[in-house]
C-alpha cells in the first residue's frame, strides 16, 4: 500500500512539472514573475517522515489564470501535521526585492508560506510567515524581515539572497486544509 502511495505521489510530482513546464512554454517570458506559472511544483506531506497527512495538488482554472490548489487533511498523529506544495527558486528572482506576493483563496484558515534557503540544512528547517484566506481572491503581502526561523539553530534572519525553495504549506493541526493560489511573485 504504501509503495503504491508513493508512486502515486512520485506521479502527480511528474505530471505537476510537466504541466508546469508547458505553461511556461506557452507564455514564455509575459509570466516569468509569476512563480505558479513557472515554478516546478511538487506535492510533499508529512507521510515522508512517518505522518498520516494526506492531500493533493493540482492545477486549475480560475477565468483565465491558473491556480494552484492545496487541499487534504493535515493530522499531527505520529509527529506529523503538514501537507505542502514546493518549487525550487532562483535567488536572483528575488534580488533587490522586499517581499512576496500572493493572490489566495481558501476556506478561511490560516495557511504558511515556507522558504527554505542555504542556511536551512536539516528537512525542518525554514522561514515561514502566516496568511488568511477567505472565500474570494485577495491580495496578501509577506515582507521577508517578516519571516520567522523555526530553528534557534537557524540565523534569525532570512537573507532572500540565499533563497532554495518556496512552499505553500497547511500545518501545524488538526484541519481540512483548503488553499488556492494564482499569483505568487516578488515585490
Amino acid at each position: 500500500h504504501q509503495q503504491h502511495e508513493e508512486k502515486e505521489n512520485a506521479m502527480t510530482t511528474i505530471a505537476a512539472s510537466l504541466f508546469t513546464l508547458l505553461l511556461a512554454l506557452i507564455n514564455g517570458g509575459a509570466m516569468a514573475d509569476n512563480l505558479i506559472k513557472t515554478g516546478q511544483w511538487a506535492y510533499l506531506a508529512d507521510t515522508v517522515m512517518g505522518g498520516i497527512s494526506k492531500g493533493t495538488a493540482q492545477f486549475e482554472d480560475q477565468g483565465i489564470d491558473q491556480a494552484i490548489r492545496l487541499s487534504g487533511e493535515v493530522s499531527t498523529a505520529n509527529n506529523g501535521g503538514f501537507i505542502q506544495v514546493r518549487s525550487p527558486v532562483l535567488w536572483e528572482a528575488a534580488k533587490g526585492k522586499t517581499g512576496v506576493k500572493l493572490m489566495v483563496k481558501g476556506n478561511g484558515d490560516q495557511y504558511y508560506l515556507h522558504i527554505r534557503s542555504t542556511n536551512t540544512r536539516l528537512p525542518w528547517h525554514y522561514y515561514q510567515q502566516s496568511f488568511q484566506t477567505n472565500s474570494s481572491w485577495s491580495e496578501v503581502r509577506l515582507p521577508f524581515d517578516a519571516f520567522v526561523n523555526s530553528s534557534s539553530l537557524m540565523r534569525t534572519k532570512l537573507n532572500q539572497n540565499k533563497m532554495k525553495t518556496i512552499g505553500i504549506v497547511a500545518y501545524g493541526k488538526d484541519y481540512s486544509a483548503d488553499v488556492s493560489v494564482k499569483s505568487l511573485e516578488f515585490y
